[in-house]
């Protein structure tokens, strides 16, 4: 198993688009924070720009990379190695791998500029980006054998957690004003794992304005400290369902 962690953690580390990845959040890390002379402001405007660039990349980079080495995955199942094992271990070196590439991009800034509970709050949301979208793209290869159909399904679960699911919250703010709907924009709110990055870091700064309607209901029923704590274990769900998923798909699978 350790062995291939090492395999697949060397194997990515050496892709190019990892390395322009990993340029790629330093740029906009250090270009914020050199820009802003408040720190929060720099956590805030890198939020953003976290929550849709890292989540983007994890989900199409694990999907290729899954697709990619499937004679290697063949091959691994071919010895007496449990199935289980394997995809653990791919899972495990490319978690590591984009992991170490967003805390190299973006963590090192964070924690140079920005080194309190608001910046170890936003390396935390991206790190649960990172294992999320990972897990999901396991979770859209191990629906189809085409690739190109996997990488669309990977694509739009982004663009759905990304860009439309706040619309959707927010149409259905709009259609049910006139009812007491807050316990059940929580139940809406946890379905979308960016939303509950968000929510981690901002609660946190305590922005008001920014924290959006899900994040003041969050607020507003658990407080911060519950909050905080309810979000980090449903990140974590969300993180272990779709592998467990993914998983059992491919002990079933026919390779």
């Amino acid at each position: 198993m350790y062995r291939i962690i090492k395999y697949v953690m060397l194997d990515i580390l050496k892709n190019k688009i990892l390395l322009f990845y990993t340029l790629l959040l330093a740029v906009l890390s250090w270009s914020v924070f050199s820009l802003e002379d408040n720190a929060t402001k720099g956590v805030l405007t890198l939020l953003n720009m976290v929550l849709l660039t890292v989540p983007l990349i994890a989900v199409i980079f694990s999907a290729i990379y899954v697709y990619n080495c499937g004679e290697f995955i063949e091959l691994l199942v071919s010895q007496p190695i449990k199935r289980t094992k394997i995809y653990i271990s791919i899972f495990t070196g490319l978690s590591i791998s984009l992991l170490l590439a967003f805390m190299v991009g973006a963590g090192l800034p964070i924690l140079i500029f920005s080194f309190n509970l608001s910046g170890l709050h936003l390396i935390m949301a991206g790190i649960f980006s990172t294992l999320v979208f990972t897990a999901l793209a396991f979770l859209s290869a191990s629906l189809t054998r085409d690739k190109a159909k996997g990488l669309g399904i990977a694509i739009l679960t982004w663009l759905f957690f990304a860009l439309l699911f706040d619309g959707i919250i927010l149409f259905l703010v709009f259609q049910f004003a006139e009812y007491p709907i807050e316990k059940m924009m929580i139940g809406i709110s946890v379905l979308s794992p960016i939303d509950l990055s968000r929510i981690l870091v901002l609660l946190e700064l305590d922005v008001s304005a920014m924290m959006g309607y899900t994040g003041a209901i969050f607020k507003e029923f658990f407080g911060t400290l519950t909050g905080r704590l309810f979000t980090i274990l449903l990140l974590l769900l969300w993180t272990i369902i779709p592998f467990l998923i993914a998983m059992f798909r491919f002990r079933k699978k026919d390779l």
